[in-house]
């Protein structure tokens, strides 16, 4: 698999002992046509060792699967502030938007953008979520919501009511089910909780500034 790499990139993981860190890494520039340069960010940000799973063998991929839908995420996932002030909702909400390809390395594979203040309406109301998304792996929908403070009960509600409707009214038949991840404050990091049937599972953003 490696003849699909050029020089720069091999000779850029050939110093990594570690095999199952240097296949990781081959395979993210097969998956995702990484050059050099984005290749040693990668590896200076650690995005091997924030992966949430880690597989006990990691081999060379042959084709290019499907994976479960959290496998791809890790923990922290990294902003850079660039100088900028994060104190409320619309704040973080441009920061991730200005970093949409960098952020959506790190969510997983195949991530698209579709809208923020995303209109929605069901029956005479209408309703804005804070962004959506689509992945093209999962075949689905994902409702972002944001909030500069600690997570709430009622946010989950919210979130799984925005998927409802979303699955109502913008699901085709062949889509699969909506996901949702709540972006919330917790000190002075970021964590992106990710709803999917009845369960939250808390991932972090570190800011870097």
């Amino acid at each position: 698999m490696c003849h699909r790499l050029s020089w720069t990139i091999i000779r850029t993981v050939l110093p990594i002992k570690d095999e199952n860190k240097r296949n990781y890494y081959i395979n993210l520039c097969i998956e995702n046509s990484l050059s050099k340069r984005d290749l040693e960010r990668e590896i200076q940000s650690n995005l091997y060792e924030r992966l949430e799973h880690k597989p006990d063998k990691v081999d060379i991929i042959t084709s290019i699967s499907v994976p479960a839908i959290t496998e791809n995420f890790k923990n922290p996932i990294l902003l850079n502030l660039n100088g900028n002030k994060v104190e409320n909702e619309k704040d973080l909400e441009k920061l991730i938007y200005s970093q949409l390809s960098y952020v959506f390395m790190q969510l997983g594979n195949d991530f698209t953008w579709v809208g923020n203040q995303y209109k929605i309406s069901d029956g005479n109301k209408n309703y804005y979520i804070d962004m959506l998304l689509y992945n093209i792996n999962y075949n689905s929908y994902v409702v972002v919501e944001i909030k500069c403070r600690s997570l709430k009960k009622e946010d989950k509600g919210q979130t799984e009511f925005y998927m409802t409707i979303v699955d109502k009214y913008k699901k085709r038949a062949n889509n699969n089910p909506t996901i949702g991840i709540i972006i919330t404050k917790e000190q002075d990091k970021f964590v992106a909780n990710f709803v999917k049937s009845e369960k939250l599972v808390p991932l972090t953003y570190e800011l870097v500034k």
